[in-house]
């Protein structure tokens, strides 16, 4: 059975969604390139990420990839930023360790490298590419140095960096809501699966900033229900305001954040059965968290983590005010504090392939179609001519032209057969089709066609540039 990861890979290299990176010099694994349509789903799934937290009255910065080493030093990058890596010794291949515990469905997460190395010695761990015994284990910092300088692994550390900057330009209140989109990098032990685990991909983070005896921030409304998974093991279906009353989430400004991601996440395109929002158990959480939750979304019954909210607390403002020349404390009342952090981090090139994978079915004639919402798709309408006649080619055209003035996303195809550009447009995910053919020319009308329908209809021109 061919899983649909593989369909959306094929189908993303074949129609310009995204292919591996330097392919014509054999590729290098953990890059890849996004392609004519897949930079356009970026942008409309960032678009519609910034819009929504602009909705929070977010205040956005662009700060350099590159970075000085103490920041990541004060970060605790530098030091913690690691996993347990192994080597097989005969067919070269690595590994972080966990994926070579789960080939061995070995449970057991490891501390750290004396509690990993012990592990291997115990259950002569085989390597997954050869079944050669594994023996070479040690610790891999992920971090990419040049010149005392890091690629950042994440964008958080330039909002850190400029708390008070932005403090002073929200006029010194709190909560405040700080956002970024930018790449992250990260020496990846072993990358794989295309968009799953890159060494350089494409992040939209936010930090917010709250008074630590104060972490609320606006109304838990109602939503549909959201699937929760505490590290307890007692699994939660319902709505957000239910989980927090519950106590099952701690706070209600954290409860706000993962409502949010569901919001965002529902608004993009991924669907509640195929969500799930799981806590991190104590070991598995990053060092500067005191609690995280994923918000993860399933790719041929396999869960990957897409988004992930954590909270921060003090630990990043703390640091920096410890080890920078400038002090991180903040006066409210009679009070001097540094602020608690909650930060939902969102994986964009992880969601582009969770979308890509829930939104493509097959017709019963084989046919793919990507089912994608009009606010992400690629284009919004294809314009075809009926045949490449002279008349209908120059009517289409016209039309095409009009219809730019109001909406630039839309796409003309006159290459192949009708049926050979519908099936096209389904492929990409372009919700409507508009023909142009003969009886166009005698009453103005055109033809619809709905990609999920498959129905048509007719309608006039002048109406489709009123926007009826």
């Amino acid at each position: 059975m061919i899983k649909m990861y593989d369909e959306i890979v094929e189908i993303a290299k074949r129609r310009g969604f995204f292919w591996p990176s330097f392919s014509i010099y054999g590729g290098v694994s953990g890059f890849y390139d996004y392609g004519p349509l897949g930079v356009l789903l970026k942008d409309n799934i960032v678009k519609i990420w910034k819009e929504e937290y602009l909705q929070d009255s977010t205040v956005f910065i662009d700060s350099p990839n590159l970075t000085p080493e103490p920041v990541f030093k004060a970060s605790g990058h530098i030091d913690r930023f690691s996993d347990i890596a192994c080597e097989c010794t005969q067919c070269k291949n690595k590994f972080k360790l966990e994926t070579v515990l789960n080939f061995n469905k070995i449970e057991k997460i490891p501390k750290d490298l004396n509690e990993g190395l012990k592990l291997a010695e115990e259950f002569k761990l085989k390597c997954p590419a050869c079944g050669n015994i594994i023996k070479n284990i040690y610790d891999f910092n992920l971090m990419f140095e040049a010149d005392n300088m890091y690629l950042r692994p994440e964008t958080a550390q330039g909002i850190f960096v400029n708390f008070k900057l932005l403090y002073n330009y929200n006029k010194g209140k709190l909560p405040m809501v700080a956002g970024q989109v930018g790449k992250g990098f990260r020496n990846e032990i072993s990358p794989r699966q295309s968009l799953i685990r890159l060494k350089e991909f494409n992040q939209c983070e936010i930090e917010a900033f709250f008074d630590p005896d104060h972490l609320e921030f606006k109304d838990l409304y109602n939503y549909s229900e959201v699937t929760l998974l505490p590290n307890n093991g007692d699994v939660f279906h319902g709505s957000i305001i239910e989980a927090y009353n519950k106590k099952i989430i701690p706070n209600s400004a954290f409860a706000y954040f993962i409502l949010k991601t569901q919001v965002i996440l529902n608004k993009i395109g991924i669907n509640n059965d195929r969500l799930r929002f799981r806590q991190h158990e104590s070991d598995e959480r990053a060092h500067y968290a005191s609690d995280s939750w994923d918000a993860e979304a399933i790719i041929d019954n396999e869960w990957f983590e897409i988004v992930g909210v954590a909270n921060r607390t003090d630990f990043d403002l703390k640091n920096h005010d410890r080890d920078s020349r400038e002090s991180m404390k903040i006066n409210i009342g009679n009070r001097e504090i540094i602020p608690y952090v909650i930060e939902p981090s969102y994986g964009i090139d992880r969601i582009i392939l969770s979308l890509l994978v829930q939104s493509l079915y097959k017709r019963d004639n084989g046919y793919n179609v990507l089912k994608l919402n009009s606010n992400v798709s690629p284009f919004h309408l294809a314009i075809f001519p009926l045949m490449k006649k002279e008349k209908l080619v120059d009517k289409a055209k016209n039309l095409y032209m009009e219809l730019l003035k109001n909406d630039k996303y839309i796409i003309y195809d006159e290459v192949g057969s009708i049926g050979k550009r519908y099936a096209r447009q389904d492929e990409i995910g372009t919700p409507y089709c508009i023909t142009v053919d003969f009886q166009t020319l005698e009453d103005d009308t055109v033809t619809i066609r709905y990609r999920d329908s498959m129905k048509q209809e007719r309608k006039k021109i002048s109406d489709l540039l009123n926007g009826v």
